[in-house]
């Protein structure tokens, strides 16, 4: 059943979505699936930035510097191996060609579900009704019952750090050079930043991270940001957190950069790019929010839980609507949005049970409350750990740095986050984030058989740690 209280007459289709990154075209999956008839509008490649120029071709990459690193130091898994170099511009064409073959698939996943997709720039132009311009410059529009924004997310800039395209990049041009530069600046210590520093480290640029805050990740648990600032360092990246940059001077072959660290004398640092990975805001320009009714927030569309907007039928998911911007999120926005529309009551987002994710090795994967968190919440906490050296598998893949912790209410036993560091420590977020959501306990994770060898068994590990803590 359709939200009656959003119609326009009897327009032609029940929703229409702008944007087509995985909130996007799983919210006009999802709508199609309820036996609506859905309009998908976007002005680029099908699969957003997501498909094209971020999550899928940044994997890509990172797989290259793996395998990379792993034939560097073959002699100890008893393989022989000359001559090894990295080609940088076969590693990008390996990306673009995973990223064109996921865009190919949401593109058959669209057609198959019987959704119709226009090319263009949307704008909102009164009610539920969109202004279309299509790449040649014709204009047409499509009137929906309700529409879905899902435009995705730009990359914040600061002054002084303008990003030119030239010297000073976003992480688009990283994805796309065509040599490995000797030097790199990346300002930003959070996910993006963290893997584009680890790709070009491996890859064999001298990289240094300058990060604001007191540590890499933030907003991740200290010991996990301390164990990857450690690897980092002894991947020779160098790391300088509670720092900022204060004068950038642009050259025809390079940078040179005043870093101001707290506690310390003013450094300046030379390279031929400066990466800026401070994090993105909605992309909310030029949509026609204001002309519709549309309030934002701190640069992002501002909803209810059901990610309704101000204006009625109008809904807005993902990064555009703010909060985590991840984009299984937006995936999760999605099912949310179209269950309202459809007449439901949809279960409200919880934004401590999203996973959090970043692919450099060692990965880093998160889910719930850190334990200072906890502890600020007011919670009474037992902590159980286990480091992956003290794993078989881990041993058997020659990968021991890392550990997991899990973090559990005392009184109750409930489990109230858990956080990895480690190799591909990202596979194994599921299993915390299931015992987040129904509030397992250390008991129930240990009698949950693991399989052997597995690195899951050190989550199993840090649950009978955290009992034995318990006394």
């Amino acid at each position: 059943m359709i939200d009656s209280a959003a119609t326009t007459g009897n327009a032609p289709f029940d929703v229409a979505v702008v944007g087509s990154g995985p909130g996007g075209y799983e919210a006009a999956l999802h709508a199609a699936r309820h036996g609506m008839k859905v309009c998908l509008v976007e002005k680029g490649p099908l699969g957003g930035v997501c498909v094209n120029w971020g999550c899928i071709p940044t994997k890509a990459l990172l797989r290259s510097a793996e395998v990379y690193e792993l034939v560097k130091n073959p002699a100890s898994f008893g393989v022989s191996a000359s001559e090894v170099s990295f080609d940088l511009a076969q590693a990008v064409k390996r990306s673009r060609n995973v990223s064109l073959k996921s865009s190919k698939a949401v593109e058959y996943m669209l057609r198959k579900a019987g959704v119709e997709v226009r090319q263009g720039a949307a704008v909102l132009a009164g009610g539920t009704v969109l202004r279309v311009t299509a790449p040649d410059g014709t204009a047409s529009t499509v009137e929906a019952r309700n529409i879905i924004l899902a435009t995705g997310a730009r990359p914040r800039a600061l002054p002084g750090l303008e990003p030119d395209g030239k010297r000073v990049i976003t992480s688009r041009e990283a994805l796309i050079m065509k040599e490995v530069p000797a030097s790199l600046i990346v300002v930003g210590g959070g996910a993006i930043g963290v893997e584009m520093a680890w790709f070009y480290a491996k890859a064999g640029s001298k990289v240094t991270i300058v990060e604001m805050m007191p540590r890499l990740l933030p907003l991740e648990d200290d010991e996990i940001s301390d164990v990857l600032k450690r690897s980092f360092e002894k991947a020779g990246i160098r790391v300088l957190c509670g720092a900022r940059v204060a004068e950038v001077e642009r050259g025809e072959t390079g940078v040179a950069a005043d870093i101001a660290v707290e506690g310390a004398e003013p450094a300046r640092l030379e390279a031929d790019y400066l990466l800026v990975a401070i994090g993105v805001t909605g992309s909310i320009e030029g949509l026609g929010l204001e002309a519709a009714g549309v309030a934002t927030e701190r640069g992002f569309i501002a909803t209810d839980a059901a990610c309704r907007a101000a204006a009625p039928g109008i809904y807005a998911i993902g990064d555009v609507r703010g909060g985590m911007l991840l984009a299984h999120k937006a995936s999760a926005e999605a099912a949310i949005a179209v269950e309202a529309i459809a007449g439901g009551n949809p279960e409200p987002l919880e934004d401590a049970l999203i996973p959090r994710c970043v692919y450099a090795q060692p990965s880093v994967a998160s889910v719930g409350l850190t334990e200072e968190a906890a502890l600020k919440s007011g919670h009474e906490v037992r902590v159980g750990r286990s480091l992956f050296a003290a794993s078989g598998k881990a041993n058997a893949f020659g990968q021991l740095e890392g550990l997991v912790k899990l973090v559990f209410d005392a009184p109750s036993g409930r489990m109230l986050g858990g956080h990895l560091v480690g190799h591909d420590a990202v596979e194994l977020v599921g299993e915390l984030g299931l015992a987040c959501r129904f509030g397992m306990t250390a008991s129930d994770i240990v009698r949950t058989v693991h399989a052997h060898p597995t690195l899951s068994e050190s989550v199993r590990d840090a649950a009978f740690n955290a009992m034995q803590a318990a006394g």
